[in-house]
C-alpha cells in the first residue's frame, strides 16, 4: 500500500535512483566515445588494463629494438657499399695485372699500368677507410705509421623487447686490400696532423712482368720460394711494412678471397637484421591487433547506446518532475 506523505516521497526516490544510474551509464559511454577506449584506465577494468599496459610496454620495446636494428642496417649497408666498390676495383686490378704480366709491354706503358694499379689500390683504401656510419665502422683502418686510426667495432645489437642481441663482428680492413695501411682522411699524431701516405708499388718503381704474374698466382715459384699468400720477395719496408712475410704485399687471389668472404659475411649479417626487423614488425602488428580487441571501444555500438541513454535521461528527468509534484495533490484534502 502506497503511503501518502509529504515527508517521504517514495516515487521521487525511485525516480532519482533510476536517473542517477542513467547518468552514470551515460558518463561511462561518453568516456568511451571521447577516449576511443573501452578500458582507458584501471577503474574501467583493472585486469584488462594491467594486461594492456604489459602489451604496450612490449610494443614500445620492439619499436626501440627496430630503431637500433635500423641503425645497424645503415652501418651494414655502408660497409657493403665500400666492399662493393672494392670488388669492382678488383676487376679492374686483375685486368691491369694481366696486362702487366706480358713481357711485350713497353717501359712507358708498364709505368702507366703500374700507376693505374697504385691508384686502384688507393681508391679501395679510401673506400674501406671511410666506411663509417654515425661514427661507427665495422672495418678498422691504419695510418702511414701503422697506428690505429679507427678500430673495427664488434656490434651487439638488441633484436627484441627482451634484450636478446645479434652479434656482428668487425674486420681489419688491411686484410681486404694489397696495402697494410687503410686510412681515413688523416689523424693527429702527437699534436701533428698526418695525412695517410699513398700506396706505391715497390717505392714507385714499375712492376715487372714476373712480379705481376706472381701477384696473379702464376709466376716463377723460385722468385719467392714456395708461393705463399703474400709476396715476400718484393716487399719493401717503407711501403709494405717489412719484417715478416705476413705484413708484405698480398697476392690478388688472397685479396679477392678476403673481399668476397667479407661480402658474404656482412651480407648474411644484413639478412639476419632484415629478418629481425620483419619479425618484430609482424609481432607488433599482432600485439596491436590483440590490444585493440581487448581495450578499444566499439564506437558504432556506443553511439546507439548514447542515443538510448539520452532518451532514458529525458524520461527519468520527467518522471522525477512528476514524482516531485505528487505531494501537491495532498493539499486538496485540506481545503
Amino acid at each position: 500500500m502506497t503511503m501518502n506523505s509529504v515527508q517521504t516521497n517514495i516515487g521521487a526516490m525511485v525516480a532519482l535512483q533510476a536517473l542517477n544510474r542513467t547518468n552514470d551509464e551515460m558518463a561511462a559511454t561518453q568516456k568511451r566515445i571521447s577516449t576511443g577506449f573501452r578500458v582507458s584506465d584501471a577503474k574501467d577494468d583493472g585486469a584488462a588494463y594491467a594486461v594492456a599496459q604489459r602489451v604496450r610496454s612490449d610494443i614500445a620495446g620492439l619499436s626501440s629494438a627496430n630503431e637500433q636494428l635500423g641503425s645497424t642496417k645503415g652501418l651494414l649497408e655502408t660497409t657493403m657499399g665500400a666492399l662493393g666498390e672494392t670488388s669492382k676495383a678488383l676487376t679492374k686490378i686483375r685486368e691491369t695485372l694481366t696486362k702487366l704480366s706480358s713481357d711485350t709491354v713497353s717501359a712507358s706503358d708498364r709505368a702507366t699500368y703500374t700507376k693505374d694499379f697504385e691508384n686502384l689500390v688507393n681508391q679501395t683504401n679510401r673506400a674501406l677507410g671511410d666506411a663509417s656510419y654515425n661514427g661507427r665502422s665495422l672495418l678498422g683502418s691504419q695510418d702511414s705509421n701503422k697506428s690505429n686510426v679507427s678500430t673495427a667495432v664488434d656490434t651487439a645489437v638488441v633484436r627484441n623487447e627482451r634484450g636478446n642481441t645479434l652479434n656482428i663482428t668487425g674486420l681489419d680492413a688491411a686484410t681486404l686490400t694489397f696495402d697494410t695501411r687503410v686510412a681515413t682522411g688523416g689523424r693527429d699524431v702527437a699534436g701533428v696532423f698526418e695525412n695517410p701516405t699513398a700506396f706505391q708499388f715497390n717505392g714507385g718503381t714499375a712492376m715487372t712482368a714476373e712480379q705481376a704474374r706472381v701477384m696473379l698466382g702464376n709466376g716463377d715459384a723460385s722468385a719467392t720460394g714456395p708461393l705463399q699468400d703474400t709476396i715476400a720477395a718484393y716487399a719493401d719496408d717503407t711501403n709494405f711494412g717489412g719484417g715478416s712475410a705476413a705484413s708484405n704485399i698480398k697476392t690478388f687471389a688472397m685479396v679477392e678471397a678476403a673481399v668476397n668472404n667479407a661480402l658474404g659475411k656482412f651480407g648474411a649479417d644484413s639478412r639476419d637484421v632484415d629478418g629481425a626487423l620483419s619479425t618484430n614488425r609482424q609481432k607488433m602488428d599482432a600485439m596491436e591487433s590483440g590490444l585493440g580487441a581487448m581495450v578499444d571501444a566499439d564506437l558504432a555500438k556506443e553511439s546507439a547506446r548514447l542515443q538510448a541513454l539520452q532518451i532514458r535521461q529525458q524520461l527519468g528527468t520527467q518522471s522525477l518532475s512528476i514524482a516531485n509534484q505528487a505531494p501537491q495533490a495532498l493539499l486538496s484534502l485540506f481545503r
